[in-house]
């Protein structure tokens, strides 16, 4: 009888951890999801000269969405950029140059402030210049975006089609 009646207390108990603050979250997460997967997907690098950041890099990786088959398509990158000294120009001039493990972009299009790709993408900032980058398809699970830079050196940026971990070599 007493184990019972324990065993009831503490379900009770459990019931009531379960909050409406979580109900709450999981609603609002449910209705960015675009976003948190994108969020997944971007990484950012800053270059600096004499401790002072000059040059801020945001990329988001953008995957075939879920649910699609995956077909050889080309690599697509969303890429905010700011560099402080505007003279120097943008990713479409020749100070800077981005690769794909050593690959050139197929494509780079300058996108407006107001493009559909900004609208649910992290990192969006007035100051930033955005471009639409695709490369060759290529078949490696994990690879590098790399940024060169003529007067500030060079950024690595890391990203997978699968999550991270999976390609951990550390158990668990």
């Amino acid at each position: 009888m007493l184990r019972m009646l324990m065993a009831i207390m503490v379900m009770t108990l459990l019931w009531g951890c379960t909050s409406k603050e979580e109900k709450a979250l999981i609603k609002v997460y449910e209705k960015n999801k675009t976003y948190h997967r994108l969020l997944q997907k971007t990484e950012k690098i800053q270059l600096y000269e004499d401790k002072v950041s000059k040059l801020l890099l945001t990329a988001t990786y953008l995957t075939t969405p879920p649910g699609e088959k995956l077909h050889k398509k080309d690599e697509v990158f969303l890429v905010g950029f700011y560099v402080e000294d505007e003279e120097l120009g943008g990713l479409d001039g020749d100070n800077f140059f981005l690769t794909l493990d050593g690959k050139k972009a197929k494509s780079i299009k300058r996108l407006d402030k107001k493009s559909k790709y900004l609208k649910n993408i992290s990192f969006n900032a007035e100051w930033n210049q955005y471009y639409l980058l695709h490369f060759p398809y290529t078949s490696k699970k994990s690879f590098h975006l790399i940024l060169q830079s003529k007067p500030y050196g060079k950024g690595i940026l890391y990203f997978s089609k699968v999550a991270k971990y999976v390609l951990s070599k550390k158990g668990f």
